[in-house]
């Protein structure tokens, strides 16, 4: 009787099988460990999603392994940018377009456009110029140029504050030069593989220099938003605007594109711009719109 109690007990208090977590087959860590070396995180998603579909028992395990690698990854990150001196680590990309004619009519119009950005820890610096310029038959239809700076510092995952400062000269709307500064914080609404969307608001001060001569400094308002939807691995549609208001005086810049890659660094994109000034000196209309197609190269 004392042994079948005992052996009673023994069973009771041995933990189930079912309780010792299952080991992951060495093909299948194989793979995710191929795809950890190649440091793609899309694959790696993709493959640890599968792995987990196929082996439910080894999940933990399949998590522990992606997890061990972002961290390695973000502690390697962090290691670079602190030992890198600011003109170090800026990446960019360099977009053109244009057209030229001859004939009856002879018109020439460039779209060009540059970008470089330095990402760290927390801030961020980015600077952009754009040019566009169209002749026809010896008289300048459009003359317009922006360059600005950019810093961002980011506060937490999602939140962030930013500065701006920007030229402009467009004389076709009236103004041989527009400086404008403003401050002020913003959110990531979506961050995701397929879509990310933020928006950022704050005061902003601009002071204008007419073709007339004319000169006047107005403060007021400033939003922008900037949508990424990844539709493909290869095609990305953004919409980007930014508008400002004062107290008479309303601006709107939108940016519509839809870019798709041709190459490692290469991709062409087709744009729509629409820029809204409440206020022209030059011109009854107050929206201009431009269609755009531009080849792109990332560096």
């Amino acid at each position: 009787m004392r042994y079948w109690l005992a052996l009673v007990s023994f069973f009771l208090s041995t933990p189930a099988l079912a309780d010792y977590p299952v080991l992951l087959p060495p093909s299948v860590r194989e793979m995710l460990e191929a795809a950890i070396a190649n440091g793609n995180e899309t694959e790696i998603a993709t493959v640890a999603k599968i792995a987990k579909q196929t082996n439910p028992g080894s999940a933990d395990e399949i998590q522990r392994m992606v997890n061990s690698w972002k961290e390695r990854t973000r502690t390697t990150r962090e290691t670079v940018i602190r030992e890198a001196r600011f003109t170090e680590l800026w990446t960019g990309k360099i977009e053109a377009g244009g057209f030229r004619s001859t004939g009856s009519t002879s018109e020439i119009g460039i779209s060009a456009s540059a970008a470089v950005k330095r990402s760290g820890i927390q801030w961020s610096h980015k600077l952009a110029a754009s040019v566009d310029y169209r002749r026809a038959n010896g008289v300048t239809s459009r003359e317009r140029y922006t360059a600005s700076y950019e810093p961002r510092y980011e506060f937490d995952p999602r939140g962030f504050a930013y500065g701006l400062t920007q030229f402009e000269r467009d004389t076709s709307i009236g103004y041989d030069a527009r400086y404008t500064a403003s401050a002020g914080i913003g959110y990531k609404l979506i961050v995701s593989d397929p879509v990310d969307l933020s928006l950022d608001a704050g005061p902003s001060i601009r002071h204008a220099e007419y073709v007339t001569g004319e000169q006047e400094t107005k403060l007021g308002a400033r939003a922008s938003m900037d949508l990424a939807w990844r539709l493909t691995p290869a095609l990305t549609f953004r919409q980007t605007a930014s508008g400002y208001a004062e107290s008479d005086v309303y601006t709107l810049n939108s940016l519509t594109s839809l870019v798709t890659k041709v190459g490692t660094r290469w991709s062409a994109a087709f744009s729509y711009n629409v820029q809204y000034e409440s206020e022209t000196l030059l011109s009854a209309r107050d929206s201009d719109t431009m269609s755009r197609l531009t080849l792109t190269y990332d560096f």
